[in-house]
């Protein structure tokens, strides 16, 4: 038995959290950009809580922005899926297992725009949600007035001026604009856009004040770990208790944070923070956003080259190798952690890395290492050059942990093979593919120059890093001796040699 709302009254299983129908009678208050686990995992967990409790009473329309894969499991069981929550929370393990029901469709926006169009000019729309990738919030000229525009900034930009066309300029219309990408100032990178775009189609001086005055886009930092599908063998487990199978079903951590940056009128509209502790409106989310930044995601991209090289399927698997466990532990305690470009207290930091060792420590959450990698330059330079820069203002000593992960990267984005678009790299003989905008210039980089010149020639290129990396002091010499020590030793004699260099020191 397929999961479906005809189905609902066949689930019997105690142990799942079944909605009521009147849940899906309710409003499409939210349009959101974006099909992925993190959106399904967080933002619509917090609002099937909030309709379940009869607070916030509004669905997520969401909008499928590329031609990638389809919407039919969506479409077979009516927006529904299974979110399973594992973990420990306040010393009591959750087990927690919740169909949400807090999606009313999935709209493909090449096909349907108009219908697109439609809930931008409803009277019940009062939010706009996003996950598009870092990438996604980038300026790209493009004329929205014609067709479906390419880039989500672009879509964003017609669904506002269609809304205030329906409107006729209502100041009372506007929306919250609440985009997840984890980049800094998320949300006012995306309102500079729309309004550099809205310019540049020259439309009404009208639609600019009110596309300004009458819409709020709010910075926010998700915080969650969402890997997705379970495993065959484990979601065989669960679809022979539930009695149902999902297509959909997703695995979360317990922990869960949604910052967002607001005022009195955002926490109004955005009522279903009362259903969960989880969600934080304030004026100023700076420290949350530079702790989960540096020491969750960018403990995260220092380390998954180093554990996929090694062999190291997930997060949990790593953690488990005791080598792999102190480079994980030392790298964000006694290096990230005290390099923060913000005013962090060291006892703030403290105090969110242990609870993130343990998150990374969780046996039910199977986050994979290479999906980890996915866009590994951009990563690194948005989470972990800034902690890298700040630390050299403060010691000239070398980074030895970062170093290292500077390495792995390096070595990770060796591109053997390229075929049809891609490019692929090579570990113990299994082939792994590489996901990284930069990908076609490592594959040259790595024909053209033997392993000390291209380390020179990458940590010196200042359109990927902003800056010049050669120039902190003994860091490019670091970098090049791991590399070399990885690709002839392995990561786990580097490691066990880091390690001891450390306790002797």
């Amino acid at each position: 038995m397929i999961l479906s709302k005809d189905n609902l009254k066949h689930i019997d299983n105690a142990g799942v959290n079944v909605p009521d129908e009147a849940l899906f009678h309710l409003p499409e208050k939210v349009l959101q950009f974006g099909t992925g686990v993190l959106l399904r995992g967080l933002p619509a967990y917090f609002i099937d809580k909030a309709n379940r409790q009869g607070i916030f009473n509004g669905r997520i329309a969401v909008v499928k922005s590329t031609n990638h894969g389809s919407t039919d499991d969506f479409d077979n069981q009516d927006n529904l899926y299974t979110l399973c929550i594992r973990g420990i929370e306040n010393g009591q393990k959750i087990e927690e297992d919740i169909i949400c029901s807090a999606i009313s469709r999935v709209i493909t926006a090449t096909k349907q725009w108009d219908d697109i169009l439609a809930i931008a000019a409803s009277k019940d729309l009062e939010i706009v949600i996003s996950n598009t990738t870092e990438v996604g919030i980038q300026y790209v000229e493009e004329d929205i007035t014609q067709g479906v525009p390419d880039s989500f900034p672009g879509k964003l930009t017609a669904v506002l001026y269609h809304r205030f066309k329906a409107f006729n300029g209502d100041k009372n219309a506007g929306l919250i604009i609440v985009p997840t990408e984890l980049i800094p100032d998320n949300g006012k990178k995306l309102r500079n856009i729309v309004v550099r775009l809205a310019r540049f189609n020259r439309l009404e001086e009208d639609f600019i004040s009110w596309l300004q005055a009458s819409n709020t886009f709010c910075d926010s930092l998700v915080d969650r770990i969402v890997p997705g599908k379970p495993d065959k063998e484990t979601a065989g487990e669960f679809f022979a208790q539930a009695g149902y199978t999902d297509n959909l079903i997703a695995v979360a951590e317990v922990y869960r944070l949604w910052a967002i940056e607001g005022d009195e009128h955002v926490k109004e509209k955005l009522s279903f923070a009362q259903a969960d502790a989880g969600v934080i409106i304030a004026p100023d989310i700076e420290i949350y956003r530079e702790l989960k930044l540096r020491l969750l995601n960018g403990t995260h991209t220092l380390s998954c080259g180093l554990a996929f090289l090694a062999g190291f399927e997930t997060v949990k698997n790593a953690m488990d190798n005791e080598d792999m466990e102190q480079f994980i532990s030392h790298l964000m305690l006694d290096e990230i952690a005290p390099a923060i470009p913000y005013a962090v207290s060291p006892e703030e930091a403290r105090d969110f890395s242990v609870k993130v060792l343990d998150r990374f420590r969780n046996q039910e959450i199977k986050h994979a290492w290479l999906a980890i990698t996915v866009q590994y330059s951009m990563k690194m330079r948005m989470r972990v050059v800034p902690v890298l820069l700040n630390h050299y203002k403060l010691s000239s000593a070398v980074p030895e942990h970062i170093a290292t992960g500077f390495a792995a990267y390096l070595l990770f984005l060796k591109p053997v093979r390229h075929e049809h678009g891609k490019y692929y790299g090579s570990v113990n003989g299994l082939s792994y593919l590489i996901t990284d905008d930069y990908a076609g210039y490592f594959y040259e980089q790595w024909q053209k120059h033997p392993d000390n010149e291209l380390v020179s020639a990458v940590l010196a290129n200042k359109q990927l890093w902003g800056e010049d990396l050669t120039q902190l002091s003994g860091f490019e010499q670091a970098v090049a001796a791991r590399l070399r020590s990885i690709s002839r030793n392995g990561v786990l004699p580097v490691l066990q040699h880091l390690k001891n260099s450390i306790v002797q020191s």
